[in-house]
């Protein structure tokens, strides 16, 4: 049933008339673009009343929009109330968010608008994007530092999770951090030749990626349900490093690991200060702050945009891609204790519907059982993900959430889907399986998932060389579907963390375009 936003958007709108604002835009991220995200910075979610991880909001003083992509259509349909027009993103008709203003700005005569965002939730690329997207066409786009939705929500507002960080043993990371942090310092050392300008001499390397702040330094947090990582920025020189940080997170044995590598802790806020204060030495010295298209606004704003030079990828971004053989060894181990779990599970299953006939197993109960299973294994930490568990027509929804209450049944003579993981200390877990239990499947239900299984027998058996990317071998598991007329709106595959981000870039096996230029390599883990 749809959340009933009326009084929210007419909150919204009263700020936006306060501020002297035309339209207000609302993304998913946080202030360090995360995919998944704390409750506390689930803005777009509170608005709109749509729950899915991945859209994007405009409000002007008479409409309101959302943008998202096919994994949410349905989805976005059943939660959004009638205050909403859904933009189905990625569809030919679909405008983009700046044609949309400018278009919504043109019918109502609207000359020199003003659209507001917090600079802190939105990546400095796409910023530039809007900038020039609304001054080609007279307007204007504003930072409010202050969140307007978060004034709208309130003290209902969940506060900042401010978790333990432990370390990860080198046992499990394969090589210690210190070892990480040198590489980094040879990368700084030498001309920056990535992004715009060639040859840029550096004098930090920013970090602001959760992901990768966790891997650097050979940490975990619990900040982000399903994620073990910990909010947190990072100054990267030549000589030393800077953790910013909630300090009350780390244990003795924290701040003993990172003295190893005379690392410094000051408060997570702190950075922007810090960047600004030495803005000055750095605009002398004719050097320049690396950064990534991740940054946040508000980060590039307090350091001076003449000063930062944005990279395609920080260094930690590859390096983490490719997987050491310790990390190797860590994914084979937890995915076969993660395949006991699931075998488990699906036993219990169809003894329980089919053997027994019990019909009071719905698809959250599943999930719990599933859980409890993979619970048992050894460094088990938590689930990488909410379980994808649906039954008939459920299974159909791209990440769908069962919730209990309005969840269906499982039915053993209908098709169920089962998209799950989990995170081990020594890896991460995302495995779907779709099974049929009970009487004989349709026609089509065999169709499909024998091209499916063709598609990724095809895709697993490829041979190709060496510099080809995740875009090109994507028409492997496609062709067979495409034999039949018949094709799915979400990527092939995707990276995956290593007690980390069960989605991690930059590589992947996707039709998108952000898979084409990044090229599969020997280390490099991806579902498919």
């Amino acid at each position: 049933m749809p959340t009933n936003t009326t009084d929210r958007i007419a909150k919204l709108r009263a700020l936006l008339a306060e501020h002297k604002l035309d339209a207000y835009i609302v993304p998913s991220e946080d202030a360090h673009q995360s995919e998944y995200i704390a409750d506390c910075d689930g803005r777009r979610a509170f608005i709109s009343g749509f729950t899915g991880s991945a859209g994007l909001a405009v409000i002007t003083a008479d409409k309101a929009a959302l943008w998202t992509d096919g994994r949410y259509f349905l989805q976005a349909s059943q939660q959004l109330d009638s205050n909403w027009i859904l933009q189905k993103f990625g569809l030919p008709d679909t405008p983009t968010k700046e044609q949309w203003i400018v278009a919504e700005f043109a019918a109502s005569g609207k000359t020199g608008g003003r659209v507001g965002l917090d600079p802190a939730v939105i990546a400095v690329k796409p910023a530039d994007t809007l900038r020039e997207a609304l001054a080609a066409k007279g307007h204007e786009m504003v930072s409010v530092r202050a969140n307007l939705v978060d004034a709208v929500w309130g003290s209902a507002r969940p506060a900042q999770p401010s978790n333990p960080v432990t370390v990860l043993a080198d046992s499990y990371a394969g090589r210690s951090y210190t070892a990480k942090l040198a590489e980094v310092r040879e990368w700084l050392a030498k001309p920056v030749k990535d992004g715009g300008d060639k040859d840029v001499a550096a004098h930090a390397l920013v970090l602001t990626a959760l992901d990768d702040l966790a891997w650097l330094f050979n940490l975990r947090g619990s900040d982000i349900a399903f994620n073990p990582v910990f909010f947190a920025y990072a100054v990267i020189t030549r000589d030393d490093a800077t953790l910013y940080i909630d300090a009350t997170k780390l244990s003795p044995d924290v701040f003993s690991h990172l003295a190893t590598g005379l690392v410094h802790v000051k408060p997570y806020a702190a950075i922007f200060d810090d960047v600004a204060a030495a803005a000055v030495t750095v605009a002398e010295s004719g050097r320049k702050f690396i950064i990534d298209g991740r940054c946040n606004l508000a980060l590039v704003d307090a350091i001076g945009k003449n000063l930062v030079h944005v990279v395609t990828r920080n260094p930690v971004v590859p390096a983490k891609a490719v997987k050491n053989e310790t990390e190797v060894a860590g994914f084979h181990a937890s995915h076969i204790r993660d395949a006991a779990a699931l075998v488990s599970y699906f036993a219990w299953l169809e003894d329980e519907l089919v053997n027994k006939g019990r019909t009071d197993i719905d698809e959250v109960d599943g999930c719990d059982y599933l859980e409890a299973q993979r619970a048992k294994g050894d460094h088990f930490v938590g689930l990488s993900f909410p379980t994808i568990s649906g039954s008939g027509p459920n299974g159909a929804i791209i990440h769908y959430g069962p919730e209990k209450g309005s969840c269906r049944t499982i039915d053993p003579a209908a098709v169920y889907l089962c998209d799950s993981g989990a995170q081990y200390k020594d890896g991460t877990t995302d495995v779907t399986r779709t099974i049929h239990l009970k009487g004989t499947p349709t026609p089509f239900e065999k169709l499909a998932n024998t091209r499916v299984l063709q598609g990724h027998a095809q895709l697993a058996l490829a041979t190709f060389p060496k510099g080809t990317s995740g875009f090109v071998v994507d028409a492997f598991a496609r062709g067979p579907l495409w034999s039949s007329g018949l094709d799915f709106r979400h990527g092939t595959g995707h990276g995956v963390g290593h007690f980390l981000n069960v989605h991690e870039g930059p590589h992947s096996i996707s039709p998108r375009p952000g898979s084409l230029d990044v090229a599969l390599a020997p280390g490099m883990i991806v579902t498919n």
